[in-house]
């Protein structure tokens, strides 16, 4: 299972990373799927679902916060969620 945090450009995705990082969180910037995105192309953050928690907490104190945010279940589901 993982997270899909949304972020409105490339640089805001690129600056979420950086953030999560600094707070020993693995994440990677990728392209968000057209099906969770139709009106366009847009940039995502892929987090571990184990570290969701500690995502949640390092966002909050930045003022970095995801424009959406999806989970995406092992079972191939996605669904979005709240940050």
């Amino acid at each position: 299972m993982y997270y899909l945090l949304i972020c409105r450009s490339l640089t805001h995705a690129q600056r979420t990373v950086k953030q999560l990082e600094k707070s020993g969180i693995t994440a990677v910037v990728s392209r968000a799927p057209q099906e969770l995105l139709p009106e366009g192309c847009g940039y995502c953050v892929k987090v571990s679902g184990r570290k969701y928690e500690q995502v949640r907490k390092a966002l909050t104190r930045s003022d970095l916060m995801p424009e959406r945010v999806f989970v995406h279940y092992e079972d191939g589901r996605t669904a979005e969620a709240e940050l």
